[in-house]
């Protein structure tokens, strides 16, 4: 599965985004999907995941409230609308995808990655 995030950029403490994640498969409804993100100097973090279905969703505590993972399989995508971000959530964000049998928070159990992109946030 390839896959390829946009979106990303500069905004203000407060304001919002909304990251993209487009996949080149066929099969794109089996994958359940997630978005991770990397802070300078920080490990990767799991922020969100959906399942293939898009029935469940799953967010860090951080995010909570305030990130919306979505996905349209018609046109093989999955969304983070972003809301209140906040300067702690600077980050490159990074979209992946798993086949099956999947524990949602953690990198491991995705298959494949995006190349990622940034998301910075000014106070």
């Amino acid at each position: 599965v390839q896959l390829q995030a946009f979106g990303g950029g500069l905004v203000q403490a407060g304001g919002s985004l909304r990251l993209s994640c487009a996949a080149s498969v066929r099969t794109f409804s089996i994958y359940h999907m997630g978005w991770f993100r990397q802070a300078p100097g920080k490990e990767r973090e799991f922020v969100a995941a959906i399942s293939w279905s898009g029935g469940n969703t799953y967010y860090t505590d951080s995010v909570e409230g305030r990130f919306t993972i979505s996905r349209d399989n018609s046109k093989n995508t999955v969304y983070l609308q972003m809301n209140s971000l906040k300067p702690e959530d600077t980050a490159v964000f990074y979209c992946a995808a798993a086949a099956r049998g999947y524990v949602y928070n953690h990198a491991a159990s995705y298959n494949s990655w995006g190349r990622g992109t940034l998301v910075t946030v000014s106070s």
